[in-house]
């Protein structure tokens, strides 16, 4: 390796663009000469000097930190995303055991507001021929245009209610809810309607997402089109 003094033995002479091609051209010169990363500083964004190895260890250090932070985002992601898992299992497989509407109503009742945090639920089904339910869940379908543009995407939305729509699926707790969510129940035409309400205004808000909420629709359609079906061949056999 070249010894960057002069022959004369000193460096006085040296221009600082002579000293910088020098180094560029002996990348390796402060391995043999690392004792002078000890003395040499570089400007730092703070204003202070400090050391080469200081300022790579500063950064290493820096990038370590968000490396972990990001690490531990993901972790509670995870741990998040098993909990909800959990949670939704067990709705699904309530959902699920279920044989009567009064089943359905308890397994959502209990796993929403326990599990998930809603203040009430309300599940209406719609039935073109009168059944003998002793249960304000099941209404004649024409009772469905009061309650016609939450039906028409068919698809969840969330967000605050009009009062009407309110009363129509809270009643007598409509006063108390703020905020709602409401999933339509499609088995090949509206078969009725879900509704999770919140006492807090902003729970429920219209920009959040709705893949849960659809999820748990597409479930929910299901084991109530069984139930119905299965009333209907009752009655009709009795």
């Amino acid at each position: 390796m070249s010894n960057p003094e002069s022959k004369s033995g000193t460096v006085s002479n040296l221009t600082r663009e002579q000293v910088a091609a020098f180094l560029q051209n002996d990348p390796d010169f402060f391995i043999e000469y690392e004792y002078l990363l000890e003395v040499l500083s570089v400007p730092h964004e703070s204003g202070s000097a400090v050391s080469f190895v200081e300022r790579q260890s500063s950064m290493l250090r820096e990038k370590n930190k968000k490396l972990t932070l990001h690490l531990s985002d993901f972790c509670d992601a995870a741990r998040h995303n098993d909990v909800q898992f959990e949670k939704t299992k067990r709705m699904v497989l309530s959902l699920l055991d279920a044989k009567t509407l009064d089943d359905l109503g308890d397994a959502l009742e209990e796993s929403l507001c326990r599990d998930f945090y809603g203040d009430a639920t309300s599940l209406i089904l719609f039935a073109d021929q009168q059944l003998t339910v002793n249960n304000r869940r099941m209404m004649p379908r024409e009772m469905a245009g009061l309650v016609e543009p939450l039906m028409l995407s068919n698809e969840p939305s969330c967000g605050n209610l009009s009062a009407a729509e309110n009363h129509f699926l809270f009643e007598d707790r409509s006063a108390m809810i703020q905020s709602a969510a409401v999933i339509p129940l499609v088995q090949g035409e509206t078969i009725g309607l879900l509704g999770i309400g919140s006492f807090d205004a902003d729970y429920f808000q219209s920009s959040q997402g709705t893949m849960f909420l659809s999820y748990v629709g597409e479930v929910l359609s299901r084991v109530a089109s069984r139930i119905l079906h299965d009333k209907l061949i009752a009655g009709n056999a009795s």
